[in-house]
């Protein structure tokens, strides 16, 4: 034991009482030390009320007896007391050491700090906020400690030091908001519960505004809302809910562009076992679509990552019904965001005053201040929302889309087999809206994106498909579209020409005036793909005749409401007429000629078919012709769709001299039933006048003989019993007979076309196709419909 005057002003008795292992006698030192500071107060003695603080915490508090720190754990609470408001002047060296025995290993002497401090608090009020850090730091501990007693005793003291903080104006959030950033991520379910209540009695005090530096703590609130605890989940959702509500009343103060990352990290499921990670994702996504709808074109800049979170969650089933319709709200809302000033920035550089390159200069700085931003392209930078005239326009926020960004994503989920088929839907009308959008900046994707867009053709959705074809149809008929160079991945071996009607020759050029409302894929304008995509479309049907058998007519039909069916029939018989596969030539020019005759889409090219009335009808069937001709059967149901019925019969008399196989004979017959359908109406009301039309009962009767005594037979064999005797149709009116004499020398004075060269045309591709079929009924493979009836 160490002397007397080692512990002045403290008497021996207190000494040894503050020693002591009873609970009582400690009690009875302490007391004895509050009479003691109490009579250095009324003298006004500093001095001394400091040495008996330094004593109590150094020698008792901070000594490695346990007894002797429990003596003067109660003796610093006894000086706290004794000095009442002026405790204030003496707070560091009350609080340190009592915060020092938080870290202690028994249980006992932990509680008995914690009283001890309890005691200080409530003495001091007010005057603790200054050190409310150390006091928070040393709480947060207690909050997960172990024993009951040490937890029921910090409750205590946290809402003591909490009424204080809400009564008081003086509380230094700054300097609180770095050590509630670090304590925020704890896993400990105490301390978050302890993290968070205090977060709410935070928020809910008016005169501090947590609001500003809620990007700090974000992250670590939604870490706290996956917590297994329901009651800690509740109320990190009812402090979630508060934030968004202060949010969307100061929408202005809200630091949109720092939180953007976070929430997108959080709109993305880590591991979709654990259920806790529903509820963060729908928040965040709730938050999402507010931030969307708050900050407008703010958030353009981070549109590649908030698709990156959204889109896969277009495609979730109704389980996380709730997280797919806000995905949904977050989508569209972003959608409508991008307009066509997000296209603007080659002519608001050439526009800018001599003085725009000082604001061109400065956008650089403007996107090194985000640094935190989502993917932000360093290349895209826009200056659609600058108006270089006017000087307050420096002080606008500049908006660049993130284009190439989106893009990215967008094709990444193309790309990706597992991603969702509402998803895929969302991605295409992502795609067409940005080259409804933005063209001419999209162009420059238009080479990486084609082959995707060509594959997705064979999905196994109707809708995507769609969708998809209105992606290319967008693409090939867009006047931003027509460039002299398409790009690296054009073949220049397929470089065809096709005759443009000129009315819309004048809408080729991009971006001139009114006219890019010819950019609309219902117009019969044609670009630089246009071709492009037609000769992919037909390799792609080659190397999947899968997909030609199951989606080709439809594909096809689709592009003809999309684009100019002529456009269409006209480069694709072009391109055939070029094919080296005679066998895919042969069966794309029946899946053609199917769909000329029988869709609903293709009325108004029949109808000009019908007739070659004008130079560009004729031509078109000369075109057609030529690669129909790789088809006997489809190149005569041509003929019949435009009244050539000489040449038809012509056809049929050379049928004598080509193999006919089973497939032959099918076609055949499926002209006949044809024959029969309401498109050929007209050609059965002309076996009524039999002397100006000789020729088609004649190619009739030759089709009759070719067909073996079938049902087909048998249907045309009725069909032409029913042809009657030109004898008795003489009693028609003279007049109207000259009518008919001059209709068809009206139509024959148009139709400028060489029908020998055809016909040679025709022996030519059929001997080629002969030439093929020998080589292949050669080889073992012999192909079994190829046998001769």
């Amino acid at each position: 034991m160490n002397t007397e005057k080692d512990f002045a002003p403290l008497t021996p008795n207190i000494v040894r009482a503050l020693n002591d292992k009873l609970y009582e006698k400690r009690k009875v030192a302490a007391l004895e030390i509050e009479k003691l500071v109490r009579e250095f107060v009324a003298q006004n003695n500093s001095t001394q009320i400091r040495h008996v603080i330094q004593i109590l915490a150094s020698e008792f508090a901070l000594s490695q007896h346990p007894h002797s720190r429990k003596g003067g754990l109660i003796g610093l609470a006894a000086c706290s007391i004794a000095l009442g408001k002026d405790s204030g002047l003496y707070l560091k060296e009350l609080i340190e050491p009592v915060l020092t025995c938080f870290n202690d290993s028994d249980s006992r002497l932990r509680y008995y700090a914690c009283e001890a401090l309890y005691n200080i608090v409530k003495v001091a009020r007010g005057a603790v906020l200054p050190h409310f850090n150390l006091l928070f730091d040393g709480l947060s501990k207690l909050a997960a400690d172990p024993d009951p007693n040490v937890k029921s005793g910090s409750e205590l003291l946290d809402r003591l030091l909490k009424d204080i903080v809400t009564e008081s104006n003086k509380f230094d959030l700054v300097a609180f908001v770095p050590l509630l950033r670090e304590r925020i991520y704890s896993n400990n379910q105490y301390a978050r519960q302890f993290i968070i209540s205090w977060i709410h009695v935070l928020e809910s005090v008016p005169d501090i505004n947590l609001l500003d530096y809620l990007p700090e703590i974000l992250d670590g609130l939604f870490q706290i809302l996956g917590d297994n605890s329901k009651e800690i989940r509740r109320t990190c959702e009812v402090v979630l809910g508060e934030f968004l509500k202060e949010i969307k009343k100061t929408p202005s103060s809200v630091k949109f562009a720092e939180m953007a990352n976070i929430l997108v990290i959080h709109c993305q499921v880590a591991d979709e076992t654990k259920l806790t990670n529903d509820l963060i994702q729908l928040t965040a996504m709730t938050w999402m679509r507010e931030f969307i709808q708050l900050a407008g074109r703010a958030v353009l800049p981070y549109s590649s990552g908030i698709l990156t979170a959204v889109l896969p969650c277009l495609s979730y089933d109704d389980r996380k019904k709730n997280t797919k319709e806000a995905a949904s709200a977050c989508n569209h809302s972003l959608m409508k965001l991008v307009t066509p000033e997000d296209d603007e920035e080659e002519d608001e550089e050439k526009s800018g005053s001599p003085g725009s390159p000082s604001k061109e200069d400065g956008q650089p700085k403007t996107e090194a201040d985000g640094n935190d931003m989502l993917n932000a392209s360093q290349e895209s930078v826009g200056f659609s929302n600058i108006s270089f005239f006017t000087p307050a326009s420096a002080d606008r926020p500049q908006v660049t889309l993130d284009l190439d960004g989106i893009v990215q994503v967008l094709d990444r989920h193309l790309h990706d087999s597992s991603t969702g088929m509402m998803t895929r839907i969302a991605v295409l009308k992502w795609l067409y809206h940005l080259y409804i959008k933005t063209p001419r900046k999209m162009f420059r994707h238009t080479d990486c994106l084609f082959p995707m867009l060509l594959k997705t053709l064979s999905d196994e959705s109707d809708e995507v498909i769609l969708k998809d074809l209105e992606v290319l149809a967008e693409i090939a008929s867009s006047p931003a579209g027509q460039t002299d160079q398409v790009g690296s991945c054009d073949s220049t071996d397929h470089k065809l020409e096709l005759t443009v009607p000129e009315s819309t020759k004048t809408g080729q050029q991009p971006g001139t005036g009114p006219k890019t409302v010819d950019s609309s894929p219902s117009t019969p304008s044609m670009n630089s793909y246009f071709y492009k995509f037609m000769i992919n479309l037909l390799k792609r049907f080659s190397l999947e005749r899968k997909l030609l058998e199951n989606r080709g007519a439809f594909i096809i039909r689709q592009l003809c409401l999309l684009l100019h069916a002529e456009n269409i029939f006209h480069s694709m018989a072009d391109i055939l007429l070029k094919e080296e596969d005679l066998k895919f030539a042969s069966t794309m020019v029946q899946t053609l000629n199917t769909i000329l005759l029988t869709s609903a889409e293709l009325f108004q090219l029949r109808n000009q078919l019908k007739d070659l009335r004008t130079q560009e009808s004729c031509a078109l069937f000369c075109c057609l012709y030529r690669s129909w001709c790789h088809n006997p059967v489809a190149t005569v149901s041509l003929c019949f769709l435009t009244q050539n019925y000489k040449h038809a019969y012509d056809l049929i008399q050379k049928f004598g001299d080509l193999e006919v196989t089973v497939d032959f004979l099918m076609e055949v017959d499926k002209l006949v039933q044809l024959i029969e359908s309401p498109i050929f109406t007209y050609l059965r009301l002309q076996l009524l006048d039999v002397e100006n039309n000789p020729y088609l009962i004649k190619a009739l009767y030759g089709l009759l003989m070719l067909l073996p005594q079938s049902q087909a037979f048998q249907l045309l064999s009725h069909r032409l019993r029913c042809v009657p005797n030109p004898e008795l149709m003489r009693t028609v009116d003279e007049s109207k007979y000259m009518d008919s004499k001059q209709q068809v020398s009206k139509r024959a004075s148009h139709s400028q076309v060489d029908y020998n060269e055809l016909l040679q045309h025709f022996d030519r591709v059929q001997s080629k196709h002969l030439e093929v079929r020998h080589q292949r009924s050669g080889r073992a493979s012999d192909h079994p419909d190829r046998k001769l009836v």
